[in-house]
C-alpha cells in the first residue's frame, strides 16, 4: 500500500483532476478559431518528453480515462489516444537523456499530432464517425503547435506528477 502512495499513482490523480478542470472551464469554452486546444494532452505530452515512453504511456492512458469518464466519448477512447500522444512524445526523449526546453517542446508537438490524429482513428473504429475530415487538416496542426507552446510550462509539472528526477552532473576531479 505504501508503495502505491510514495509512487506517481496521487500525484498524477491530483494534476489530472486540475487539468481537466482547466480542460473543461478554460479551454473547451474559449475555442482558437473554433478548435479546442488540448490541455490534457500538452500535461501528457510533456510528462512524455520529460520522463520517456512508459512515464508518457501511464499518463496518457490515466488521464484519457480520466477524460472519458468525465464526457461522453466510449470508455477508453481518449485514453487510447492520449496514450499514442505520451509513447511518442516519450520515445523521442529516449534520443537525448535530458532534453533542453526546445526540444522537449519539439517532442511534445510530435506527440500532440499523434494523439489528436488518434482521436479520430479511434472514432473510426467505435464507429462514431469518419475519419478524414476537413477539420482534421486545422485541428492537428494548431492543437500540436499550441502543446509545444506550453510544454515549457508543463514539462516541470509533468515530471514531479511522473516522479522523475532530473539528472545532476557531477563535476569531474582532477
Amino acid at each position: 500500500m505504501y508503495r502505491i502512495l510514495a509512487g506517481p499513482a496521487p500525484r498524477l490523480l491530483v494534476i489530472g483532476l486540475f487539468a481537466l478542470a482547466i480542460q473543461r472551464a478554460v479551454f473547451a469554452e474559449h475555442p482558437l478559431h473554433d478548435v479546442k486546444l488540448q490541455f490534457v494532452l500538452a500535461l501528457v505530452v510533456a510528462a512524455g518528453a520529460g520522463g520517456g515512453s512508459d512515464r508518457g504511456a501511464v499518463a496518457g492512458f490515466v488521464l484519457g480515462l480520466m477524460y472519458d469518464l468525465g464526457g461522453n466519448t466510449p470508455l477508453g477512447q481518449t485514453a487510447l489516444a492520449y496514450g499514442m500522444g505520451g509513447i511518442v512524445a516519450g520515445y523521442l526523449h529516449s534520443f537525448t537523456p535530458d532534453p533542453q526546453w526546445w526540444l522537449a517542446a519539439v517532442f511534445a508537438v510530435f506527440g500532440a499530432a499523434v494523439g489528436e490524429l488518434s482521436v479520430p482513428l479511434a472514432d473510426l473504429v467505435t464507429g462514431e464517425s469518419g475519419w478524414i475530415t476537413g477539420d482534421l487538416l486545422v485541428n492537428v496542426p494548431v492543437v500540436a503547435v499550441a502543446a509545444g507552446v506550453m510544454c515549457p510550462a508543463l514539462l516541470p509539472i509533468g515530471r514531479w506528477m511522473m516522479g522523475v528526477k532530473r539528472k545532476k552532473w557531477k563535476a569531474m576531479n582532477e
